[in-house]
């Protein structure tokens, strides 16, 4: 671990950050150039003591789970994000690995969009989302091992279905294996899809039987009603941006109506309001 190195990069990739990047107000009264490091604390999910101790060269040695965060939340780039690790006395993350990390770009991307929007692995996981989407959706990314496969969760656990209009359920899942396949013919003979599809097979019945169709799409646009517990159905326009590798893809969800706009803007104001409880 090279601490001094370490807590330089650091310190210089927060100040290289302009708030905006990540969907924070300047505010009038801000000093500090780039990022504050309890904001770089919250975007990573750690404590800002041990941040500010990162970059005063003194910390322990940060797990590669923590670094990823850091990653994340410094919007780095792959070559960035490798050194990194490097510095911090980890080996950099093997491909699958990298590919699990949404791009930075991407990432910066999400955080100009106020329509809801992701950045999803080829294989369904999801690897960032916006304010919009975890409004939207709730937050999927903090899901490990097979749960953080969309599709594993739709097949099975009934309650991921749950936010989807009962008469697309079926059309969603027909999807959801069609672009499996794509990416299984994609990646043929990669163990991490061979692994999934088998224990997906092993799981569903319903999987299986559709798997053994052999259908073949790879989603782009679509079109969805998700049903929300707090403002109720969202007629939502799906286009799909994919990276030239095809390893990660970045879903926008757009209002399709007027009634879906409203409500859309009423969950933005209930999601920003804590609503005091009234005593007895």
């Amino acid at each position: 671990m090279q601490r001094d190195e370490l807590a330089d990069f650091l310190r210089r990739r927060r100040q290289g950050i302009r708030p905006a990047e990540v969907g924070l107000a300047d505010g009038p009264r801000r000093r500090t150039a780039g990022l504050r490091r309890e904001e770089v604390a919250m975007l990573a999910g750690m404590s800002t003591d041990y941040v500010v101790r990162l970059e005063q060269g003194r910390g322990s040695q940060p797990s590669t789970q923590l670094l990823a965060a850091l990653a994340r939340a410094l919007r780095l780039s792959e070559d960035e994000r490798a050194h990194l690790f490097h510095l911090a006395g980890h080996p950099a993350p093997p491909a699958e690995g990298t590919a699990r990390l949404a791009r930075a770009g991407l990432v910066r991307l999400l955080d100009l969009l106020d329509t809801p929007a992701m950045v999803l692995s080829d294989l369904g996981e999801v690897l960032a989302q916006n304010r919009s989407s975890v409004l939207v959706a709730g937050d999927h990314t903090g899901a490990s091992g097979d749960r953080r496969y969309l599709a594993y969760r739709w097949f099975t656990e009934p309650s991921a279905r749950a936010s989807h209009a009962p008469e697309e359920v079926e059309r969603h899942s027909r999807e959801l294996v069609a672009d499996l396949r794509a990416t299984a013919g994609r990646r043929s003979g990669d163990p991490v899809v061979t692994g999934l599809v088998a224990r997906l097979q092993a799981a569903s019945a319903e999987f299986r039987r559709r798997w053994s169709e052999h259908e073949v799409a790879v989603r782009r646009a679509d079109r969805k009603t998700l049903a929300h517990p707090r403002v109720g159905a969202l007629v939502m326009d799906c286009e799909t941006l994919v990276t030239p590798d095809q390893r990660q893809q970045m879903v926008v969800l757009t209002p399709a109506d007027a009634e879906t706009r409203e409500r859309l803007d009423l969950l933005r104001v209930l999601g920003l309001e804590e609503f005091p409880v009234a005593a007895d």
